[in-house]
């Protein structure tokens, strides 16, 4: 190697070294800038037991299973993403409860239609299998099993339409199937939920027609 290219392998490497510095900073103030709301006085209140949907029963999920936030003012939500347990109701609850399980939904849906909040809308629930996904949608699991059409009851499809319905309301999303989608859809995700048997041209029917208030 000459020593003009040892000087453009230095120069290269100082520049390179430099981007590399600028870059980590644009980083890190692009994470910083979803983390102003924790300063003190900022944070929006909160309410021991409060729900986001009219009706829904609190059930907290471990702190474990999903990261503090303040969507839609640091992350805009923009899907609903419809999951199925794979289990009973209390199955899924004790393991969204579980903090070494490392994902829960904001929701769950029983087959007669009660629906269970764990996590706050506000926060980031771990429960797409991808970041992105994670910070800008809200999760629905439904009670049953992808190969099992019965699991999908008419009283689950019309309580979770309504709930669907109310969060495209609360952050004006367009209630069709490039918004509302399943785990299957989400990016890199190797689930398969929410399976063959469910309805999708029924359930967007019931969203559509049901109040978005």
């Amino acid at each position: 190697m000459s020593d003009s290219d040892r000087r453009i392998g230095r120069r290269a490497l100082i520049i390179g070294g430099a981007a590399a510095a600028v870059g980590t900073a644009v980083l890190a103030r692009d994470e910083l800038s979803h983390l102003w709301w924790r300063l003190p006085g900022v944070e929006k209140p909160r309410v021991a037991g409060a729900v986001d949907f009219r009706g829904a029963r609190w059930v907290a999920a471990s702190p474990g299973n999903y990261r503090r936030a303040d969507r839609p003012d640091d992350y805009p939500i923009d899907r609903v993403v419809i999951h199925v347990t794979q289990g009973g109701y209390d199955s899924a609850v004790k393991v969204f409860q579980d903090p070494a399980h490392a994902a829960a939904a904001h929701y769950i849906v029983r087959k007669d239609g009660r629906v269970t909040q764990l996590i706050r809308e506000l926060d980031v629930a771990f429960h797409a299998g991808n970041r992105e996904y994670n910070e800008r949608s809200v999760g629905i699991e439904h009670e049953g099993f992808v190969e099992d059409a019965s699991s999908f009851t008419d009283a689950m499809y019309a309580a979770s339409a309504r709930l669907t319905a109310a969060i495209c309301g609360r952050y004006g999303i367009s209630a069709d199937r490039e918004h509302v989608v399943g785990h299957v859809e989400v990016p890199g995700t190797d689930h398969t939920d929410p399976g063959p048997h469910w309805d999708w041209d029924r359930y967007m029917r019931l969203v559509a027609r049901a109040p978005r208030a």
